[in-house]
């Protein structure tokens, strides 16, 4: 199984989504593109809360110097990001892909982040409620729908929002996988205990 991760927005909680279904499924973890913080990349969040021996992380694609949209820092490093070089690694394991900010978010002057997921992938949306989350979870949904991505699941970050969560699942058909709460921090035993809480719902996905 091969499940990608987008989000909203940026800041929404991929990378902590990511590291509970790393955690859950004893997957891979690859990030195509990663932009600024290189020496606390998401791959050394990630692996740093990861407490099966199974996961393997792999190596970026791209790996660029400056926290900003991709096409820019790519720019500012003095190359152009094409796709064909970010090739999915081999493995035989699950592997867990996490994008970069949300689905539309610039690569080069003709593909988005939207263009790295391909048709056998599993998309998995984290959103995280904000003044506006409601439009943009909607947006990102009919975005990938008009690609005729499949998208498995929602997976909510954050304070509860009832009446935001309802709106969107009602209006967008596609199923909750879990909320991750407003923890204090994140460490091991907290990835380990929200792994154990969604692994039935991803193992169905």
């Amino acid at each position: 199984m091969k499940i990608f991760v987008t989000g909203i927005s940026t800041d929404v909680g991929k990378t902590i989504a990511s590291s509970i279904i790393v955690e859950a499924l004893q997957a891979d973890y690859w990030k195509p593109i990663q932009a600024g913080d290189l020496e606390n990349s998401d791959s050394h969040k990630i692996k740093s809360y990861i407490s099966n021996t199974e996961s393997k992380f792999h190596t970026n694609a791209y790996a660029l110097n400056t926290p900003a949209s991709p096409h820019l820092a790519a720019e500012l490093d003095g190359i152009t990001l094409d796709l064909k070089n970010s090739k999915e690694p081999e493995t035989k394991n699950h592997l867990v892909i996490e994008g970069a900010g949300g689905v539309l978010v610039p690569l080069n002057n003709n593909d988005c982040v939207i263009d790295l997921i391909q048709k056998d992938y599993k998309v998995i949306v984290v959103s995280r409620h904000y003044l506006g989350s409601i439009n943009h979870t909607l947006l990102t949904i009919e975005a990938l729908k008009n690609r005729q991505l499949n998208i498995v699941g929602i997976i909510f970050s954050g304070d509860e929002n009832k009446s935001s969560e309802s709106i969107i699942l009602n209006k967008t058909g596609v199923k909750c996988i879990g909320r991750i709460e407003q923890e204090p921090y994140f460490d091991k035993n907290v990835i380990k205990e929200y792994a154990d809480l969604f692994r039935e719902n991803l193992l169905n996905l």
